[in-house]
Protein backbone atom coordinates (compact mmCIF):
# COMPACT_ATOMS: atom_id res chain seq x y z
CA UNK A 1 0.00 0.00 0.00
CA UNK A 2 1.85 3.48 -0.96
CA UNK A 3 2.40 5.79 2.00
CA UNK A 4 -0.35 7.95 1.04
CA UNK A 5 -3.10 5.95 0.88
CA UNK A 6 -4.98 5.09 4.32
CA UNK A 7 -5.50 1.29 5.54
CA UNK A 8 -8.53 2.07 6.90
CA UNK A 9 -11.78 4.14 6.06
CA UNK A 10 -14.76 4.74 8.04
CA UNK A 11 -17.95 5.55 5.94
CA UNK A 12 -20.55 7.64 7.76
CA UNK A 13 -23.98 8.24 6.34
CA UNK A 14 -26.27 10.79 8.15
CA UNK A 15 -29.05 12.57 7.90
CA UNK A 16 -29.77 15.90 10.11
CA UNK A 17 -27.57 14.44 12.87
CA UNK A 18 -25.98 18.24 13.23
CA UNK A 19 -26.12 17.82 17.29
CA UNK A 20 -24.21 14.19 17.57
CA UNK A 21 -21.47 15.13 14.85
CA UNK A 22 -18.62 17.21 16.87
CA UNK A 23 -18.95 14.70 20.00
CA UNK A 24 -19.18 11.74 17.40
CA UNK A 25 -15.93 13.16 15.76
CA UNK A 26 -14.05 13.49 19.13
CA UNK A 27 -14.54 9.90 20.35
CA UNK A 28 -13.15 8.79 16.66
CA UNK A 29 -10.36 10.51 17.09
CA UNK A 30 -9.62 9.31 20.18
CA UNK A 31 -10.72 5.75 19.65
CA UNK A 32 -8.46 5.57 16.00
CA UNK A 33 -5.47 7.75 17.78
CA UNK A 34 -3.58 4.97 18.76
CA UNK A 35 -4.20 3.01 15.29
CA UNK A 36 -1.14 1.52 13.67
CA UNK A 37 -2.34 2.63 9.89
CA UNK A 38 -3.25 5.72 8.62
CA UNK A 39 -7.25 6.31 8.22
CA UNK A 40 -9.92 8.12 6.78
CA UNK A 41 -13.27 9.28 7.82
CA UNK A 42 -15.58 10.07 4.41
CA UNK A 43 -18.83 11.68 5.86
CA UNK A 44 -21.93 10.99 3.66
CA UNK A 45 -24.59 13.99 4.25
CA UNK A 46 -27.71 12.70 2.69
CA UNK A 47 -29.45 16.09 2.09
CA UNK A 48 -29.83 17.70 5.70
CA UNK A 49 -31.54 20.63 6.24
CA UNK A 50 -30.82 20.98 9.54
CA UNK A 51 -27.10 22.79 8.84
CA UNK A 52 -25.25 19.29 9.28
CA UNK A 53 -23.12 20.23 6.39
CA UNK A 54 -22.08 23.55 8.37
CA UNK A 55 -20.76 21.30 10.88
CA UNK A 56 -18.95 19.14 8.58
CA UNK A 57 -17.13 21.80 6.59
CA UNK A 58 -15.87 22.85 9.91
CA UNK A 59 -15.10 19.09 10.67
CA UNK A 60 -13.05 19.01 7.61
CA UNK A 61 -11.05 22.42 8.24
CA UNK A 62 -9.84 21.12 11.75
CA UNK A 63 -8.88 17.32 10.66
CA UNK A 64 -7.49 16.57 6.80
CA UNK A 65 -8.38 13.29 6.94
CA UNK A 66 -12.12 13.90 6.69
CA UNK A 67 -13.97 14.14 3.50
CA UNK A 68 -17.14 15.08 3.28
CA UNK A 69 -19.77 13.90 0.64
CA UNK A 70 -22.90 15.90 0.26
CA UNK A 71 -25.63 14.50 -1.89
CA UNK A 72 -28.27 17.06 -3.69
CA UNK A 73 -31.42 15.75 -1.82
CA UNK A 74 -31.79 12.64 0.31
CA UNK A 75 -31.65 9.71 -1.13
CA UNK A 76 -31.77 7.72 1.35
CA UNK A 77 -28.84 4.95 3.06
CA UNK A 78 -28.23 2.83 0.19
CA UNK A 79 -27.17 5.56 -1.82
CA UNK A 80 -25.45 7.57 0.41
CA UNK A 81 -23.59 4.37 1.74
CA UNK A 82 -22.93 3.70 -1.94
CA UNK A 83 -21.54 7.72 -2.30
CA UNK A 84 -18.72 6.29 0.48
CA UNK A 85 -17.92 3.57 -0.85
CA UNK A 86 -16.90 5.14 -3.83
CA UNK A 87 -14.78 7.62 -2.18
CA UNK A 88 -13.40 4.97 0.46
CA UNK A 89 -9.24 4.14 -0.53
CA UNK A 90 -9.00 1.80 2.25
CA UNK A 91 -8.19 -1.41 2.29
CA UNK A 92 -10.82 -2.36 4.59
CA UNK A 93 -14.14 -0.11 5.35
CA UNK A 94 -15.96 0.47 8.29
CA UNK A 95 -19.73 2.19 8.52
CA UNK A 96 -21.67 3.10 11.15
CA UNK A 97 -24.45 5.48 12.12
CA UNK A 98 -23.78 9.35 12.93
CA UNK A 99 -26.61 8.60 15.48
CA UNK A 100 -24.21 8.32 18.97
CA UNK A 101 -26.28 4.61 19.00
CA UNK A 102 -23.23 2.61 17.54
CA UNK A 103 -20.69 2.89 20.03
CA UNK A 104 -17.50 4.20 18.18
CA UNK A 105 -15.02 1.86 20.49
CA UNK A 106 -16.09 -1.06 19.19
CA UNK A 107 -14.24 -0.62 16.15
CA UNK A 108 -11.15 -2.74 17.00
CA UNK A 109 -13.18 -5.63 17.75
CA UNK A 110 -14.83 -5.44 14.86
CA UNK A 111 -11.09 -5.18 13.45
CA UNK A 112 -9.75 -8.20 15.28
CA UNK A 113 -12.29 -10.31 14.02
CA UNK A 114 -11.73 -9.69 10.18
CA UNK A 115 -7.91 -10.34 10.84
CA UNK A 116 -9.57 -13.92 11.90
CA UNK A 117 -9.75 -14.48 8.20
CA UNK A 118 -13.20 -13.04 7.34
CA UNK A 119 -14.31 -10.65 4.17
CA UNK A 120 -17.46 -9.13 6.55
CA UNK A 121 -17.83 -8.87 9.88
CA UNK A 122 -21.46 -7.94 10.97
CA UNK A 123 -22.16 -6.22 14.82
CA UNK A 124 -25.14 -7.67 16.94
CA UNK A 125 -26.87 -5.30 19.05
CA UNK A 126 -27.82 -7.32 21.57
CA UNK A 127 -29.20 -5.30 23.88
CA UNK A 128 -30.75 -2.99 21.98
CA UNK A 129 -31.78 0.78 23.00
CA UNK A 130 -34.38 1.37 20.79
CA UNK A 131 -38.44 1.25 21.33
CA UNK A 132 -40.03 -2.30 21.93
CA UNK A 133 -42.10 -1.74 18.50
CA UNK A 134 -38.55 -1.10 16.61
CA UNK A 135 -37.19 -4.16 18.68
CA UNK A 136 -39.84 -6.85 18.28
CA UNK A 137 -40.03 -5.82 14.16
CA UNK A 138 -36.92 -6.09 13.64
CA UNK A 139 -36.53 -9.70 15.38
CA UNK A 140 -39.41 -10.73 13.33
CA UNK A 141 -37.51 -8.87 9.95
CA UNK A 142 -33.97 -10.98 11.16
CA UNK A 143 -35.87 -14.28 11.72
CA UNK A 144 -37.47 -14.30 8.18
CA UNK A 145 -34.77 -12.94 6.24
CA UNK A 146 -32.38 -15.29 8.26
CA UNK A 147 -34.82 -18.37 7.13
CA UNK A 148 -35.30 -17.34 3.51
CA UNK A 149 -31.51 -16.44 2.60
CA UNK A 150 -29.95 -19.30 5.03
CA UNK A 151 -27.53 -16.19 6.24
CA UNK A 152 -27.70 -16.95 9.99
CA UNK A 153 -27.16 -13.64 11.55
CA UNK A 154 -28.82 -12.33 14.40
CA UNK A 155 -28.64 -9.02 13.18
CA UNK A 156 -28.85 -8.36 9.39
CA UNK A 157 -29.53 -4.90 9.51
CA UNK A 158 -27.23 -3.59 12.13
CA UNK A 159 -25.25 -0.73 10.20
CA UNK A 160 -22.22 -1.48 12.50
CA UNK A 161 -20.27 -3.25 9.82
CA UNK A 162 -16.38 -3.75 8.44
CA UNK A 163 -15.87 -4.97 5.05
CA UNK A 164 -12.78 -5.88 3.73
CA UNK A 165 -12.21 -3.85 0.08
CA UNK A 166 -13.23 -6.97 -2.42
CA UNK A 167 -16.44 -7.48 -0.90
CA UNK A 168 -17.36 -3.62 -1.17
CA UNK A 169 -16.16 -3.83 -4.87
CA UNK A 170 -18.76 -6.53 -5.46
CA UNK A 171 -21.78 -5.37 -4.76
CA UNK A 172 -24.19 -3.88 -6.27
CA UNK A 173 -26.49 -1.81 -4.07
CA UNK A 174 -29.83 0.02 -5.21
CA UNK A 175 -33.29 0.80 -3.54
CA UNK A 176 -33.28 -0.01 0.08
CA UNK A 177 -30.87 -3.37 -0.26
CA UNK A 178 -28.32 -1.87 2.11
CA UNK A 179 -30.47 -4.10 5.12
CA UNK A 180 -29.06 -7.23 3.17
CA UNK A 181 -25.85 -6.47 2.49
CA UNK A 182 -24.54 -9.89 4.51
CA UNK A 183 -27.50 -11.68 1.82
CA UNK A 184 -25.48 -10.41 -0.74
CA UNK A 185 -22.11 -11.11 0.63
CA UNK A 186 -22.51 -14.81 1.71
CA UNK A 187 -24.18 -15.19 -2.25
CA UNK A 188 -20.91 -13.91 -3.49
CA UNK A 189 -19.28 -16.49 -1.43
CA UNK A 190 -17.60 -14.24 1.13
CA UNK A 191 -16.83 -15.28 4.52
CA UNK A 192 -19.36 -13.85 7.16
CA UNK A 193 -19.14 -13.04 11.00
CA UNK A 194 -20.57 -11.21 14.00
CA UNK A 195 -19.59 -9.40 16.96
CA UNK A 196 -21.92 -8.29 20.01
CA UNK A 197 -21.78 -4.73 19.80
CA UNK A 198 -22.63 -1.90 22.98
CA UNK A 199 -26.26 -0.21 21.57
CA UNK A 200 -26.75 3.10 23.54
CA UNK A 201 -30.69 5.34 23.16
CA UNK A 202 -30.88 8.09 21.15
CA UNK A 203 -29.44 11.60 22.35
CA UNK A 204 -30.16 13.83 19.96
CA UNK A 205 -32.96 14.16 17.00
CA UNK A 206 -35.45 10.98 15.99
CA UNK A 207 -35.50 8.17 14.17
CA UNK A 208 -35.75 8.72 10.48
CA UNK A 209 -37.46 5.32 9.80
CA UNK A 210 -41.54 5.19 9.86
CA UNK A 211 -44.01 2.53 9.60
CA UNK A 212 -43.43 2.17 5.55
CA UNK A 213 -40.05 0.41 6.22
CA UNK A 214 -42.23 -2.90 6.68
CA UNK A 215 -43.28 -2.54 3.20
CA UNK A 216 -40.78 -1.95 1.28
CA UNK A 217 -38.48 -4.27 3.40
CA UNK A 218 -40.91 -7.24 2.38
CA UNK A 219 -40.50 -6.27 -0.91
CA UNK A 220 -37.02 -5.71 -1.01
CA UNK A 221 -36.72 -9.45 0.70
CA UNK A 222 -38.29 -10.70 -2.53
CA UNK A 223 -35.91 -8.35 -4.92
CA UNK A 224 -32.66 -9.93 -2.90
CA UNK A 225 -34.38 -13.79 -3.07
CA UNK A 226 -34.60 -13.14 -6.65
CA UNK A 227 -30.96 -11.67 -6.97
CA UNK A 228 -29.53 -14.28 -5.37
CA UNK A 229 -31.37 -17.27 -6.35
CA UNK A 230 -32.82 -17.09 -9.79
CA UNK A 231 -30.58 -14.27 -11.60
CA UNK A 232 -28.77 -16.63 -13.89
CA UNK A 233 -31.50 -18.94 -13.22
CA UNK A 234 -35.26 -17.75 -14.32
CA UNK A 235 -36.40 -20.86 -15.82
CA UNK A 236 -36.50 -22.55 -12.24
CA UNK A 237 -38.69 -20.22 -11.13
CA UNK A 238 -41.44 -18.81 -13.62
CA UNK A 239 -41.08 -22.92 -14.82
CA UNK A 240 -41.74 -23.82 -10.97
CA UNK A 241 -44.67 -21.32 -10.80
CA UNK A 242 -46.08 -22.34 -14.25
CA UNK A 243 -45.33 -25.48 -13.95
CA UNK A 244 -47.88 -26.15 -10.59
CA UNK A 245 -50.36 -23.59 -11.92
CA UNK A 246 -50.53 -25.88 -15.08
CA UNK A 247 -50.89 -29.10 -13.16
CA UNK A 248 -53.66 -28.02 -10.41
CA UNK A 249 -55.50 -26.62 -13.46
CA UNK A 250 -54.98 -29.79 -15.47
CA UNK A 251 -56.52 -31.83 -12.20
CA UNK A 252 -59.31 -29.80 -12.16
CA UNK A 253 -59.78 -30.32 -15.90
CA UNK A 254 -59.91 -33.93 -15.20
CA UNK A 255 -62.64 -33.49 -12.86
CA UNK A 256 -64.88 -31.79 -14.96
CA UNK A 257 -64.21 -34.15 -17.85
CA UNK A 258 -65.06 -36.96 -15.68
CA UNK A 259 -68.74 -35.27 -14.33
CA UNK A 260 -69.06 -34.47 -18.23
CA UNK A 261 -68.89 -37.99 -18.64
CA UNK A 262 -71.49 -39.05 -16.47
CA UNK A 263 -73.55 -36.48 -17.87
CA UNK A 264 -72.98 -33.30 -15.72
CA UNK A 265 -73.27 -29.95 -17.93
CA UNK A 266 -69.91 -27.94 -17.14
CA UNK A 267 -70.41 -25.48 -20.01
CA UNK A 268 -71.46 -22.91 -17.53
CA UNK A 269 -69.39 -23.49 -14.70
CA UNK A 270 -66.73 -20.75 -13.33
CA UNK A 271 -64.29 -23.59 -12.19
CA UNK A 272 -64.03 -24.52 -16.16
CA UNK A 273 -63.14 -20.73 -16.88
CA UNK A 274 -60.82 -21.11 -13.76
CA UNK A 275 -58.61 -24.16 -15.19
CA UNK A 276 -58.48 -23.17 -18.43
CA UNK A 277 -57.18 -19.81 -17.30
CA UNK A 278 -54.79 -21.59 -14.68
CA UNK A 279 -53.75 -23.65 -17.57
CA UNK A 280 -53.08 -21.07 -20.16
CA UNK A 281 -51.04 -19.02 -17.44
CA UNK A 282 -48.92 -21.57 -16.27
CA UNK A 283 -47.66 -22.07 -19.63
CA UNK A 284 -47.31 -18.54 -20.44
CA UNK A 285 -44.87 -18.37 -17.37
CA UNK A 286 -42.74 -21.10 -18.23
CA UNK A 287 -42.69 -19.74 -21.86
CA UNK A 288 -41.50 -16.64 -20.01
CA UNK A 289 -38.81 -18.73 -18.14
CA UNK A 290 -37.45 -19.67 -21.20
CA UNK A 291 -36.74 -16.23 -22.93
CA UNK A 292 -35.29 -15.14 -19.60
CA UNK A 293 -33.00 -18.09 -19.85
CA UNK A 294 -31.96 -17.02 -22.99
CA UNK A 295 -31.29 -13.45 -22.40
CA UNK A 296 -28.95 -14.07 -19.32
CA UNK A 297 -27.28 -16.45 -21.95
CA UNK A 298 -26.88 -14.26 -24.41
CA UNK A 299 -26.08 -11.20 -22.30
CA UNK A 300 -22.76 -10.93 -20.54
CA UNK A 301 -22.62 -11.01 -16.62
CA UNK A 302 -21.60 -7.44 -14.86
CA UNK A 303 -20.22 -8.94 -11.74
CA UNK A 304 -16.82 -11.51 -12.03
CA UNK A 305 -16.75 -14.77 -10.74
CA UNK A 306 -16.19 -15.20 -7.40
CA UNK A 307 -12.92 -16.11 -7.39
CA UNK A 308 -11.02 -16.13 -3.91
CA UNK A 309 -7.67 -17.28 -4.83
CA UNK A 310 -5.60 -18.60 -7.84
CA UNK A 311 -2.62 -21.00 -7.45
CA UNK A 312 -0.15 -21.18 -10.30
Amino acid sequence: MSQDRPALSLVIPLYNEAESLQELHAVLTTVLGSYPDRYEVIYVDDGSTDGSFDRLEALRDADPRVTVVRLRCNQGKTVALVAGFREARGEVIVTLDADLQDDPTEIPRLLSRLDEGYDLVSGWKVDRQDPWSRRILSRLFNAVTSRMTGVDLHDLNCGFKAYRRAVVAELRLQGDLHRFIPVLAGWRGFRIAEVEVRHHPRRYGRSKYGAGRITRGFFDLLTVLLLTRYTTRPLHLFGMIGALLAAVGLGVLGYLAIGWLFGQWIGGRPLLLLAVLMVVGGMQLVSLGLLAEMIVYGSNPESPPPIDLILK
